[in-house]
């Protein structure tokens, strides 16, 4: 049966976003049909308007439904899509022109039932955001792509960039309730029942965060709390690289500490660090500005996702408590 697409995207209170991710939509270059899904989480303003604008050029369904957080949300519109095969966007997310064509010339060539895709920084994005984005996507942070092109069955998709066929949505009932997190653990839920995994690589997007030093640490802050409860729930995924951030925290104030008692060294290795990274930056974004603003996001990210690590480590692992008991801003009720 031919690949039917059908993009799913969840949008709250984010017209302008809804109206821009339209327009690249508008301009994809491809003669593949496929439908857009618009299912608006409770928004108080909402992008009805901006999608009736553009369903004279694009094949496009809204829902409006009360507010229940991205998984569900995402699980309504693959119950309510045409199409057998799902690409789940986020709102703040722009696609290159040969997004779509790339997901069909890698899935007719070699099919999973769930991909994913990486992130770009458009040109047009702010300095902070392309700072952010390199924090978020380099290979010399906690960022970037988990697992490899190469690894059929090995990678966890993300959900801002997502394809999942409508056979493995009905196997696994979709995304759970946790939030951050739930792409992960339906990718894990997805290895469970035999369905296989990948990375397209070429099917990037642009994914224009709209975001503030407060906001990224709140974050990766969240971002860090939810893996312990993700390695409760699935202990063979547990891995010693996830406790990264956290050691890499807790040795650069060691560091401070004995750099007062003139013990330098250990402090140089993180500087040395940090002039690699500024260095990685520069040349991926051409702009010293960007460059000087990737250091204090890599800090932020490490110490944002550490302490929510250790904190999450120490109360779920340790203490044995019960995660939505103790963490329920983690969790939607629906």
């Amino acid at each position: 049966m031919p690949l039917q697409y059908s993009f799913i995207i969840p949008v709250y209170n984010r017209p302008e976003e809804t109206e821009e991710l339209l327009l690249s939509f508008v301009n994809l270059k491809t003669t593949l049909d496929f439908e857009i899904v618009i299912i608006e989480d409770g928004s108080t303003e909402t992008s009805e308007m901006v999608v009736d604008a553009f369903k004279d050029r694009l094949n496009i369904a809204y829902f409006f439904k009360e507010n229940s957080g991205p998984g569900d949300s995402r699980n309504f519109g693959m119950t309510h899509a045409k199409g057998n095969y799902f690409i789940i966007l986020d709102s703040d997310c722009v696609l290159p022109s040969n997004y779509l064509s790339e997901v069909d010339l890698s899935l007719n060539a070699v099919y999973v039932d769930c991909f994913g895709g990486p992130d770009a920084a458009d040109a047009s994005f702010t300095k902070l955001q392309k700072a952010i984005n390199f924090s978020m996507t380099s290979f010399i942070t906690t960022g970037g792509i988990r697992g490899s092109k190469n690894q059929i069955g090995k990678f966890q998709p993300r959900s801002f960039n997502m394809g999942l066929s409508k056979v493995a949505f009905e196997a696994s009932q979709g995304f759970g309730t946790i939030h951050p997190g739930e792409d992960p653990d339906l990718s894990i839920r997805l290895w469970a029942l035999g369905f296989k995994t990948k990375l397209i690589a070429d099917a990037f997007v642009y994914h224009k965060r709209r975001i503030s030093w407060s906001k990224f640490y709140k974050q990766v802050y969240k971002f860090g709390m939810v893996r312990p409860i993700l390695n409760s729930w699935h202990p063979h995924t547990a891995k010693i690289t996830y406790w990264f951030p956290t050691l890499f925290t807790l040795g650069l104030v060691v560091s401070i500490v004995a750099y007062i008692f003139q013990f330098k060294w250990f402090l140089l290795c993180y500087l040395m660090y940090f002039i690699l990274a500024f260095f990685f930056a520069l040349i991926q974004s051409k702009s010293l500005v960007v460059a000087v603003l990737a250091i204090p996001a890599i800090l932020i990210q490490f110490e944002g996702y550490g302490y929510g690590f250790l904190k999450s480590f120490v109360t779920i692992q340790l203490l044995k408590k019960d995660a939505k008991l103790v963490f329920p801003e983690l969790f939607f009720k629906l």
